[in-house]
């Protein structure tokens, strides 16, 4: 009789399993007509040379790689993104972890003010977004341009300077994420036990020390979160204020891999290099996430 309850028990659970499967498949069948495919495409694609229109594609092997890493501008390329990384990272993580610090535990007036005014721009397109502060920052007739002529100042040429194109472009891409992840991090400090923070407080701790030794490893969770996306921001989001001020100009100076893979595949019609580049960025997110899982992932505080 207990043998039969096993059968039983065990068919059932085989039957939950099965139904569990069917209905994953929507989701499977999406992840491979929109991600594996496009993934199996772009590496069996970095092995010729095609150029989208020719009905045949030229199987190259490794040339496409080789061109592409004996390539000094793909460096140059390699060191643009790099820059962009480390200034989206101090802009968009650093600056709204401070900014989140001092509205939930210094400001005691205006929260929801300051909350709403910091997330409003994340509405607004991106696209709009490139062109207003093209508008703003134009050195002839823009508004700061104006300005700053009334004191006998000149505002630089930033749309054709090496350096400062790349800086104007990251502060249009934190103008529009900067507020999600400030929301983020503040829920995540809101979170934290006021008690901890009264008691720091009234012992008179600096409020300095009570952000990097309370308030940063207890919410370090919600901080890795935001460090990651906002490297992915920093490859994606940026791709459209480039794309609408300056296509990577001037002489590549503000291109960056996944605008570089776009213009290789799209404009020169270099469909091979455009997809050794591609493969090039994924190799280089799986090693940053190798990196971030190794040495941060094990510090993080999960509460409970």
């Amino acid at each position: 009789m207990s043998t039969l309850i096993l059968v039983r028990e065990k068919l059932h659970i085989n039957k939950e399993n099965a139904l569990g499967y069917i209905l994953l498949i929507p989701s499977i069948v999406i992840f491979a007509v929109f991600t594996f495919w496009p993934l199996f495409y772009t590496v069996y694609l970095s092995f010729f040379d095609w150029n989208m229109i020719s009905p045949s594609k030229e199987f190259v092997g490794l040339r496409n790689y080789f061109d592409v890493l004996t390539d000094p501008r793909t460096y140059q390329i390699l060191g643009n993104t790099f820059l962009y990384i480390v200034l989206l990272l101090v802009i968009n993580c650093v600056v709204p972890y401070i900014f989140a610090f001092v509205i939930d535990v210094v400001l005691t007036r205006l929260k929801g003010f300051y909350k709403s005014a910091m997330f409003l721009p994340a509405f607004i397109s991106l696209v709009v977004g490139s062109i207003l502060f093209t508008w703003i920052l134009n050195p002839v007739s823009g508004p700061l341009a104006i300005i700053f002529g009334w004191v006998g100042l000149e505002i630089p040429n930033w749309t054709k300077t090496e350096g400062w194109i790349i800086v104007v472009l990251s502060i249009i891409t934190s103008w529009k994420v900067f507020g999600y992840n400030f929301i983020l991090l503040y829920a995540s400090i809101n979170g934290i036990s006021r008690e901890i923070i009264e008691n720091a407080r009234m012992d008179n701790i600096p409020l300095w020390r009570i952000f990097l030794q309370i308030i940063l490893p207890m919410s370090s969770a919600t901080g890795i979160y935001v460090f990651i996306i906002t490297i992915v921001q920093s490859l994606q989001y940026v791709f459209t204020p480039v794309k609408v001020v300056s296509q990577g100009g001037p002489d590549y100076a503000s291109s960056n891999l996944i605008y570089h893979a776009y213009h290789e595949a799209f404009v020169v019609f270099r469909t091979g290099h455009s997809a050794t580049i591609s493969i090039i960025t994924m190799a280089l997110f799986l090693l940053l996430l190798f990196l971030e899982f190794k040495f941060v992932e094990r510090r993080i505080y999960y509460e409970n």
